[in-house]
């Protein structure tokens, strides 16, 4: 925001959600300021070359970066999978899987703060990780649908202008889906799933970044 604090800006917005019989905060949202194969030669006369043994692949976490796109429903899509889709299996942290959306943080720094706060809600913490990785589990989210909800239009009125242009919301709604090894037999288990993503994307970004993030299953509607 330009010229309301937080204080501010969420005693509008509270109302406005009031209205709409919501509890939920904005959260923020204040307007601010070598590649080629090498080869080698035959061996030499007599000698005879070592048959390697099968390469282990590595797993690596660099596909995971948000899309650099305009469409806040497509980015937001790409933030609810970057942060429900995990393996505790694999030998990373969940700030491993976190590290993607907080590099496309609000690039004038001023949500990031509440933006780290509202990811790490969002995976199990550092000891209930490791306790998840002794029973591999895995999971992933099942995506039903991603709107800009009906409250967003009247907040952005009350706001009379103050909101940073191009700020969005998206409630993304879907199923997480876990399955991994418990007293020996493989497991499974849903449970449905909703929350909110504040994006900001043109005319104050040339593309969406993620500002914050609603708290879980308590969503904007």
């Amino acid at each position: 925001m330009r010229n309301l604090t937080w204080r501010q800006i969420a005693v509008i917005l509270g109302c406005v959600l009031t209205v709409a019989t919501l509890a939920v905060g904005i959260y923020g949202l204040v307007r601010g300021p070598q590649s080629a194969e090498s080869t080698s030669g035959p061996p030499p006369p007599g000698e005879f070359e070592a048959i390697p043994e099968e390469a282990t692949p590595v797993v690596t976490l660099k596909d995971r970066a948000l899309p650099h796109t305009h469409d806040p429903i497509a980015y937001s899509r790409a933030v609810a999978s970057s942060l429900f889709d995990w393996d505790t299996s694999l030998g990373f942290l969940p700030t491993d899987y976190t590290a993607a959306v907080l590099a496309d943080a609000d690039p004038s720094g001023e949500e990031t703060p509440g933006l780290i706060a509202d990811v790490a809600t969002y995976l199990p913490t550092v000891d209930q990780w490791l306790d998840l990785g002794a029973m591999e589990v895995r999971q992933t989210i099942e995506i039903d649908g991603a709107y800009v909800p009906e409250s967003w239009t009247a907040a952005v009125e009350q706001a009379h202008g103050h909101l940073r242009p191009g700020t969005t919301a998206v409630t993304v709604t879907g199923t997480r889906h876990r399955s991994g090894v418990w007293n020996g037999e493989s497991a499974e288990s849903s449970h449905p799933v909703a929350f909110t993503v504040f994006v900001a994307c043109e005319p104050s970004f040339d593309r969406c970044h993620v500002l914050r993030l609603s708290q879980l299953d308590n969503p904007l509607r």
